[in-house]
């Protein structure tokens, strides 16, 4: 039996069945005894019904990425088994029902056709039962062990010892199956009841039956494992400091009201609506001042009227933002011309996800970066910002709201479906060391009324202009949708036309030249590493640690990371680029078929990677899937374009 300092653990079974209550009391059960937790969740675009699924790795160090391949996989059901069995390493452990060991693949209707016949392609070669038999047989060839479970038994005592129905008792199925598989890992108890207290803080009568529940499952596991040694074992730790456990949706919607959020408008849409919810449900939140600050959250009746609300709302002076995913930003982009026109600091949180059209509502993509930097007829200066991560995914959360204030345009913030569903362990924010920058207002003194209109959109050496707030005494002036003089009246005039245009597109050529290195570009590694990795997004967890795994053979990998999507950093990136070829090729790593990022540097830059490694199979990259593409690129062996491929996610 050895101590494990790196799990990877996983729960599936039906949409709606609790998977992912499940998923967070392991997680939370972990990050109790001060273990580092980083948690992703997969599931179909239903309620109810369909399959889902949710990694938790653990570990006594940080993490920035989930593992495919698992140590210890629970399964509520027997299809979960069929997806999933394969996906266990070998010589780990495989916990499910003892109802689901012998279930006929023809019977799970819900399995997609594809899957199934790469099961029964397997089980043919093996001579094996077309069935979770056969698989079960098959996974004891890779020393996979199996952990059966009579989840009524557990259940049924629970009902027998607290008097109460067995559907009231069955209602722990997610905790017995939680802490079944924590006695195998040697957690002590006490953790998962602390968990307990957190997930159902204040609902006294639900953590008193769960936890009944928990004492029988470790009991249960003790005498029906006896005979088992369990080779995976968890260590609990002191942390080292406070700990938050947060998912991305909350951390961008925390980062939003740190910076002083107070209009947000959407219209349901995955994987979006995840950070709205989170916003209505914290309506008023402490601030900085003393005293509360209130968030108002409008649902509206489409995309349209939510950017075009949240338009309005800031240009009463409101920090005000939308958030969308992919089919409702391309309706929106309407109303981002129109605030592009008329100098709207406007936040737009763009997540993207699988398309085009509906196509993959659940499921993350990076295919949205050229949308976000062109969308809309016309040209208009927009800033693109991409978070990387959680920690990330809070201060630039914050920092759009500066850069639209500052340089008075809209900013998009893409993020990804990857991120909203990534949970993680980290330390705690610190709302204290974001600044705040409301750009150059407007200060009346003493402008009366009678003065006539303001010129909002006067001509500047740097294109900013004043900004008065709508009702502000003194900064009268017209808001339309067309081209207009400095104070807002429509013409057409072309002297006045080009005067305008050659305005807006200064404050870009402004935040180029004034935005600092760190907020453009993230470097990690040594500029003498054989290979550069440059990407973008949510790839830059698994692309550090396949770092981290390659130098251990010996090769060294540097990573470009690139935050600021538009302006693009060109001269910072020829830098940094120009001289990669003599060390060794360039490889970019995203996540859409056409390397879009690959085809933006090479726009802006003249640089072209020797190399792209592309997913788009609508799930997120580990650092296992590049570890090999990258070794390739390094000897010489590997074809331009790699694409990452894996039927079993």
């Amino acid at each position: 039996m050895a101590l494990i300092t790196d799990l990877a653990w996983r729960i599936g079974g039906p949409q709606g069945s609790g998977v992912d209550t499940a998923a967070r009391f392991f997680a939370r059960s972990c990050a109790a005894a001060g273990l580092h937790v980083f948690g992703h969740r997969e599931y179909y675009s239903n309620i109810m019904g369909r399959h889902s699924y949710y990694d938790v790795r653990v570990a006594d160090h940080p993490l920035t990425c989930h593992r495919s391949q698992v140590d210890f996989m629970a399964s509520f059901d027997a299809e979960t088994l069929a997806r999933h069995v394969m996906t266990v390493t070998d010589g780990g452990w495989l916990l499910h029902s003892e109802r689901d060991a012998d279930v006929p693949l023809r019977r799970l209707s819900m399995l997609d056709e594809r899957a199934a016949g790469d099961l029964v392609a397997l089980l043919d070669e093996r001579g094996l039962s077309h069935s979770t038999a056969g698989l079960l047989e098959l996974a004891a060839e890779r020393g996979v062990h199996a952990l059966p479970v009579d989840f009524g038994s557990v259940t049924g005592a629970l009902a027998q010892e607290l008097g109460i129905t067995q559907a009231r008792a069955d209602r722990t199925l997610n905790t017995v199956s939680v802490a079944v598989c924590c006695a195998a890992l040697g957690l002590d108890r006490s953790y998962l009841v602390r968990a307990l207290d957190r997930v159902f803080r204040g609902r006294k009568p639900i953590v008193e039956l769960n936890t009944h529940a928990i004492d029988l499952a470790y009991r249960y596991a003790v005498d029906r494992f006896a005979d088992r040694t369990f080779h995976l074992r968890l260590q609990p730790r002191s942390p080292d400091h406070s700990r938050i456990y947060v998912n991305g949706s909350e951390v961008v919607a925390m980062g939003k009201m740190a910076a002083g959020l107070a209009f947000q408008t959407y219209y349901p849409i995955s994987p979006a609506t995840a950070e709205n919810t989170f916003l209505e449900r914290h309506p008023r939140i402490a601030s900085r001042s003393g005293g509360d600050q209130a968030v108002v959250v409008v649902q509206t009746e489409d995309e349209i009227a939510a950017i075009t609300m949240a338009a309005g709302a800031a240009l009463t002076g409101a920090r005000a933002s939308t958030a969308t995913s992919g089919p409702g930003f391309s309706l929106m982009t309407e109303g981002l011309g129109w605030a592009g026109i008329n100098e709207v600091p406007l936040v737009v949180t763009l997540w993207q996800r699988g398309g085009p059209s509906t196509g993959l509502p659940t499921r993350t993509e990076q295919g949205d970066l050229l949308s976000a930097l062109y969308a809309g007829h016309g040209e208009f200066p927009r800033i693109v910002i991409a978070s990387s991560d959680l920690a990330a995914a809070f201060t630039d959360g914050a920092q759009a709201f500066n850069y639209a204030e500052r340089y008075q345009l809209p900013v998009i913030h893409l993020l990804d479906k990857a991120l909203s569903s990534t949970t993680q362990t980290l330390p705690r924010f610190d709302p204290g060391a974001l600044s705040i920058d409301r750009g150059r207002l407007y200060r009346p003194g003493g402008r009366a009324p009678e003065q006539g209109s303001f010129p909002r959109f006067a001509v500047t050496d740097d294109g900013i202009s004043p900004r008065p707030v709508l009702g502000q005494p003194g900064g009268m002036h017209w808001v339309t949708g067309g081209e207009h003089t400095e104070d807002g009246r429509v013409t057409e005039d072309p002297v006045v036309r080009e005067q305008q245009m050659e305005k807006r597109d200064r404050k870009l050529e402004l935040a180029a030249a004034e935005i600092g290195f760190p907020e453009k570009v993230a470097v990690y590694g040594a500029d003498d590493a054989a290979l550069t990795v440059v990407s973008w997004g949510s790839t830059k967890g698994a692309v550090l640690e396949a770092i981290d795994a390659l130098a251990g053979r010996g090769l060294a990998v540097r990573l470009v990371q690139v935050r600021l999507l538009w302006p693009f950093p060109g001269p910072e990136l020829q830098h940094l680029l120009s001289g990669a070829g003599a060390r060794g090729p360039m490889v970019t790593v995203e996540l859409n078929r056409s390397g879009q990022f690959a085809r933006l540097l090479g726009q802006q830059t003249g640089l072209r990677p020797a190399h792209q490694i592309v997913k788009y199979n609508g799930r997120p990259l580990t650092a296992a899937e590049l570890q090999g593409p990258l070794r390739r690129i390094a000897a010489g062996g590997a074809e331009p374009k790699t694409v990452i491929r894996n039927p079993w996610e």
